[in-house]
């Protein structure tokens, strides 16, 4: 093998952390980039929890990808780990990109965003999302003013809806990570345990089937997880509310709505899995969960700095 040969044979492996608004779409550009569904997507803001380590393979690279919850000013303790999840994902990584949503621009938000990143010393490559919604002579002087804002390594226009631009985006992140041997298997898209993911897809159906405060006051765990000797799997998860008035809500008359939510979690872990599931949902009142630290270890996060 010529040495010309060898070079273009070395692998690569590095650590790419999203981090946006609420909504800017990182969970969809995860799932696109990655090329299976591993983070939850709604059209609710604020669902990703935790963050999710998501793995590509791009030629002789391995990108191993961050989605960290959204960035935002947070009220509530869960808030303030979410938000401290994201940063933190961004300070570990060897490349962070920042997502941000056509429509809105430099918002409040992003600009927020883009505060933190200079206090924290922090690079990084920008990707214009929902470009499909957005009338082209547009994106020239939404481009021209965050380059103005902020000295981003790139900047890309990206939908991650339609797929414009994404394959770009990848290529030249495998360009961009650092020479080294994979971490993970070549089968391998995530780092992240089943019961964990479990409990995030039947959260995504909690948020699609109820709205107002219902699923932001809800979490979801796996209690238990058995393999069957048919090789089919029993999944036992808890859906805790705050409230006896939302834990009504949560099951729906006769059941109806905590029976829908299971039906459609079933469905997509079957998928994932590629074998039979047998899912049982419990609904509880769980006053303040979201104030304890046991629940924040269940899905993934650490407890807020004090």
């Amino acid at each position: 093998m010529s040495e010309e040969n060898s070079a273009s044979q070395e692998t690569r492996c590095g650590v790419v952390a999203l981090i946006g608004a609420p909504n800017a779409g990182k969970s969809t550009l995860l799932n696109l980039l990655v090329g299976s569904k591993i983070s939850i997507v709604t059209h609710k803001v604020q669902t990703t929890r935790a963050r999710i380590r998501a793995i590509a393979l791009e030629g002789a690279a391995q990108i191993i990808f961050l989605d960290t919850p959204g960035i935002f000013a947070p009220k509530r303790m869960l808030d303030k780990a979410m938000v401290e999840a994201a940063w933190s994902g961004a300070a570990d990584a060897d490349l962070t990109i920042l997502l941000a949503d056509a429509r809105d621009g430099l918002d409040e938000q992003t600009e927020r965003i883009i505060a933190g990143l200079e206090k924290e010393g922090l690079g990084a490559h920008l990707a214009i999302n929902k470009i499909d919604l957005v009338r082209n002579d547009s994106l020239l002087a939404l481009t021209q003013q965050f380059a103005e804002r902020f000295p981003f390594g790139e900047i890309f226009l990206i939908s991650a809806l339609t797929g414009d631009g994404v394959v770009d985006l990848r290529q030249h992140l495998a360009e961009s990570m650092p020479v080294g041997p994979w971490l993970y298997p070549e089968d391998q898209i995530a780092d992240i345990p089943m019961r964990l993911l479990a409990a995030d897809i039947t959260r995504e159906k909690v948020f699609l089937r109820l709205h107002q405060e219902v699923p932001y006051s809800s979490t979801v765990e796996t209690e238990s997880w058995k393999e069957r000797k048919d090789g089919s799997i029993r999944v036992d998860q808890v859906v805790y509310v705050e409230r006896d008035s939302q834990k009504k809500i949560m099951l729906g008359k006769n059941g109806a709505t905590i029976k829908a939510v299971g039906q459609a979690a079933r469905l997509d872990l079957e998928a994932f899995m590629e074998k039979k599931v047998h899912l049982f949902l419990f609904v509880k009142v769980r006053e303040k969960w979201a104030q304890d630290p046991e629940r924040y270890l269940g899905m993934g996060l650490e407890p807020p700095a004090k």
